[in-house]
Parts: structure tokens; sequence; C-alpha cells
């Protein structure tokens, strides 16, 4: 097969799909919201009942909102499963399925985030399911089009997108399984080293 009978569109897709479907997705399975909401470190950013937080700004549009700062301090804060899974949700898959795929508008200030873990883990498999969808629909031609004036980088390619959010879902998830690694070694096991609720 040559360049130009290859099906770019599916080896970009397999990139995110094989780690999700053989890595990522029984990861996150049983998800307590014990874990959900665990805070590792002292000050750390989370998704919290409405007027319950601290933090300099707390959006969102329902019962929870989630703790942002801007600028963002310098180092910034350690995040929980709550905060990182709301990031993903928001800011990598739902703003990008609204801009590029027909989705409904979304952003951090308008999100009605999750206050358990399975709700977060359903708004998850809601937006990946769009996303995926509309990667899987495009053609060589939308392929290789820029992205456009929603994005921060116009002129990149929808397929340098698509790679970007292949990054970002894998990084980002493997960060919510290192904390469950974390928490099921320490708070699960029977020791805390510090660590506070």
């Amino acid at each position: 097969m040559n360049a130009d009978q290859h099906d770019w569109n599916r080896s970009l897709r397999e990139q995110w799909e094989f780690h999700w479907n053989h890595q990522l997705r029984d990861r996150l399975a049983g998800l307590t919201d014990d874990e959900y909401l665990w805070s590792p470190a002292p000050d750390t950013w989370s998704v919290r009942p409405r007027g319950s937080s601290t933090a300099q700004i707390q959006a969102g549009a329902g019962e929870f909102t989630i703790d942002f700062a801007f600028p963002q301090p310098d180092p910034a804060p350690f995040t929980t499963i709550a905060w990182r899974l709301g990031h993903v949700i928001v800011g990598v898959l739902a703003a990008r399925n609204a801009t590029h795929f027909g989705a409904p508008a979304a952003s951090y200030e308008d999100w009605e985030y999750a206050g358990s873990a399975a709700g977060a883990l359903d708004q998850l498999e809601t937006q990946l399911a769009v996303w995926t969808a509309g990667v899987r629909g495009l053609g060589e031609d939308e392929l290789r089009a820029p992205v456009g004036a929603g994005e921060p980088y116009p002129e990149l390619a929808m397929a340098d997108l698509v790679l970007h959010i292949n990054r970002e879902l894998i990084h980002h998830l493997s960060e919510v399984c290192l904390l469950r690694d974390l928490y099921a070694h320490t708070v699960a096991g029977g020791t805390t080293n510090g660590a506070t609720r």
C-alpha cells in the first residue's frame, strides 16, 4: 500500500482508541466518590459544591463548581481526579466538540460539573463518543484543512488537532490512573502518609 492509499483517519483514531480500549477504560472502572474527590495535598484544586470553594475563580453553572485562578499560580496547585476529569470533559473534549462537530456550546463557566465519580465518567463517555464519531467522519481533505479561528493555532491542520487531543487525553487520564494507584496504596491501604482529605 502506498502513501496515497493509506487510511490516515484510521491511524489517527487508532492511536487514541487502542489506548482507551486496552489500557484506560478498565483502569477507570469502579472509580469511587471518595477517590474522585480525594485531596492528596494541601490547597488542592477540585470540583466542589457551589459556595464551598476558596479558589479565586469558581466556574460552573450547576450545583458544583471547578477551582481556577487567573493568572494561574506558579507552581500550579495540585488537582484532584474530579478536577482533572472536569478539565478533560470540558476543556479538551466538549469545547472542541462544539467548535468542530456541532455539539452544544461548552465552556468552564457554563458547564454543569458532576458531583460524583459515576456522573463524571458518564460525561466523559458521552464527550468521547461525540469526539470519536466526529473524527471518524473526517475525510482526507478535512484532515488537511486548517482548524480555524476556534483554536489557538488556527493555521494548523485538523490532523494536528486530532493528534493534540490524543496526547491530552492520554496524558490527563494517565494522571487520573496514577492518582487511583496513590489512593489505593495510601488511603485505601490503611495509611495516609500525611495526605489530607
